[in-house]
């Protein structure tokens, strides 16, 4: 499997998460920035975890099924399914996106992941990641992640 190389526009060059893409600002989804698709790609997935919550990989955010291109849009829209056919999952953000939100005086480290699948998954809504790593298995022709850090206080991020 090849790496997908990709930036999040939502994290700055020292890995904090911009307050905008938080729980404690707009909460707003970041933009991603791929740099090297496959052209077998048909769809993408993406995952949002928090590395230090004391659930192991407590899951922030899941979205499958957007449209294989080089940009993921900011802002997708709340809701079940969105762009189109992409469908937003169960998790810390229940069908949308909940940005890193520790609690105060807390750093925690967030995680996204991004995947380019070969097909749709035919899942409903209210699968959780497991449910859509598990379909996603044999499909997954490229993966790629990257970390930021969000303070609880935000005193560290840029505003």
């Amino acid at each position: 499997m090849d790496t997908l190389e990709f930036v999040c526009n939502g994290i700055d060059d020292k890995k904090g998460f911009l307050r905008e893409h938080t729980g404690r600002g707009e909460d707003i989804s970041p933009e991603f920035v791929i740099s090297n698709l496959s052209p077998n790609a048909k769809t993408l997935l993406v995952t949002l975890e928090d590395m230090f919550h004391p659930i192991k990989n407590f899951t922030h955010w899941v979205i499958w099924n957007i449209p294989a291109a080089s940009i993921i849009p900011k802002g997708i829209p709340h809701g079940k399914k969105t762009l189109g056919n992409a469908v937003q999952g169960v998790g810390y953000g229940f069908h949308r996106y909940a940005g890193p939100k520790p609690p105060h005086g807390k750093t925690h480290k967030y995680r996204f992941t991004v995947y380019a699948l070969d097909c749709p998954l035919n899942l409903s809504a209210f699968s959780t990641k497991k449910k859509v790593l598990r379909a996603a298995r044999g499909h997954i022709i490229q993966q790629g992640e990257l970390c930021g850090y969000f303070e609880g206080n935000s005193l560290r991020q840029r505003e």
